[in-house]
């Protein structure tokens, strides 16, 4: 009964959430940050943590947040306090790769385990398919409450996201400040973060303890370079107002991490922090995303925090990709996984080996970002960008900025952190194998067939259109 007053009322429960979000903009300047009253964990507090059956999943999603500009990552900019403190005490994955650089193809991909040619959902108008098993659906058939809070349509449960959700929506807009607007006037008219945090705050609030629960929070400040006055810290250029709106949303983050402490829910929710893609500034003339897999469109952070403190915080420094996280939280607090025939694994043998101090070997898994370049277009004809990654090496096929560019190319991060040299020509050998690995890669198709399509209607295309994304 109360679950469906809950769904009836949930607009309520989002105004409730505006009036929360109210007091904290005329409260958080004079409180200091609520002091961490986690414990402090140990390897078999890591291990034990499935055998707990009291551990929540605050899942949150920053999109377009690329990894090397946080100063967990080396950043010399402080752009991320609240992110940093958070990953002092938990885990850090040193060299993470997304699955594409364009939000519906990854996080296809996240969600499912399973690589883009097998998920099929590689152009605007393809759906996740039914047959797809979805984290949320195994969550809730564990017992788990399942919450869903997104901000980017591409995720809209137009195009099967809302699987397993027993609430899935977009929080209701709150009116944006004037000097916010003013400052960034590209901004749409579909609200800010903090609208997305009031509600989860709300329902932390209302229904936390209440048991367990998944609660999925999609972020998009990032992505539409929103800030304020106090987070335009960093200059005026294209690149610097990136920076800036990574510590607006970081601020914004703190907030909701406050509010998990108050709320005594951290010492017993997991917390997972990652994104479905970063951003190109100019680095090789190209700008945004969702037009190749370059590292600076595909490495993004990923992020745990344990219901206790590390002290100090694990770096596992091997590869992983976002096809891995969910097998690996899976794993971490005890629910069958996907399946068994994934593209992901669990990483908890790497957060162990991290703790116990073990040496690590040469990563030589594969990893790959694929993107169809014409994704955004009605006709059917397809350019595929591919990446694939093995050790320090990324080769990546599909020329990005024309077809006079090289078709082929190679980059290795032990001598080029950047990855900005192309070392196809004088690694031949190398270039042959990995070209490959990539071809049989391609060979995948959908596991349940070609990908359901449906027609998006002019205001659905619109909304898009408003994030910025080409669209005929």
């Amino acid at each position: 009964m109360l679950d469906t007053l809950l769904q009836k009322n949930w607009i309520w429960i989002l105004a409730g959430g505006l009036i929360v979000l109210w007091l904290l903009s005329t409260m958080i300047e004079i409180h200091p940050p609520i002091r961490d009253r986690r414990a402090v964990g140990s390897v078999e507090d890591i291990e034990r943590l499935a055998e707990r059956d009291d551990v929540n999943v605050l899942f949150i999603l920053i999109d377009t947040l690329r990894a090397d500009r946080l100063g967990a990552y080396g950043y010399e900019r402080d752009t991320s306090p609240s992110l940093d403190e958070f990953t002092s005490t938990g885990v850090r994955f040193d060299r993470h790769l997304a699955q594409s650089s364009w939000t519906k193809c990854s996080m296809a991909s996240l969600w499912s385990g399973l690589y883009p040619m097998r998920t099929g959902v590689t152009r605007y108008n393809h759906l996740v398919a039914d047959e797809t098993v979805m984290p949320a659906e195994l969550l809730r058939e564990s017992g788990f409450r399942t919450i869903g809070l997104y901000r980017n349509g591409w995720v809209a449960p137009t195009f099967g996201f809302e699987q397993g959700f027993d609430i899935y929506e977009r929080p209701a807009p709150r009116r944006i400040d004037t000097k916010v607007r003013a400052q960034n006037p590209t901004i749409s008219g579909h609200g800010t973060d903090q609208d997305l945090v009031a509600a989860g705050i709300e329902f932390l609030r209302m229904r936390g303890h209440d048991g367990r629960w998944f609660l999925y929070m999609h972020f998009m400040d990032v992505h539409e370079y929103l800030y304020d006055e106090e987070s335009a810290i960093f200059g005026s250029e294209y690149s610097d107002k990136y920076d800036s709106s990574i510590r607006w949303t970081d601020e914004t983050l703190r907030i909701l991490f406050e509010y998990l402490t108050e709320f005594d829910l951290a010492d017993n929710t997991l917390v997972v922090i990652t994104s479905d893609h970063g951003e190109a500034f100019r680095e090789r003339g190209l700008e945004g995303h969702a037009r190749a897999v370059y590292r600076e469109s595909t490495e993004v952070p990923f992020l745990l925090r344990f219901p206790f403190r590390l002290e100090p915080g694990l770096v596992v420094p091997t590869r992983t990709q976002n096809v891995d996280i969910w097998p690996t939280i899976f794993d971490l607090i005890g629910v069958d996984s996907l399946g068994d025939d994934l593209d992901g694994k669990s990483r908890m043998p790497e957060i162990l080996a991290a703790a116990t101090g073990e040496v690590h070997s040469v990563d030589d898994d594969h990893g790959f970002a694929f993107l169809d370049s014409t994704w955004g277009q009605r006709s059917n004809v397809s350019r595929i960008k591919i990446a694939v990654t093995e050790g320090p090496l990324r080769y990546v096929r599909g020329a990005a900025r024309g077809d006079d560019e090289p078709d082929e190319e190679l980059f290795d991060r032990d001598q080029d952190p950047r990855e900005l040299e192309n070392l196809a020509e004088s690694r031949p050998e190398t270039v042959e194998r990995l070209r490959a690995v990539a071809d049989t890669h391609l060979d995948a198709s959908p596991d349940w067939g070609e990908a359901p399509t449906r027609e998006l209607r002019e205001l659905e295309l619109n909304q898009l259109r408003a994030l910025g994304y080409a669209i005929p």
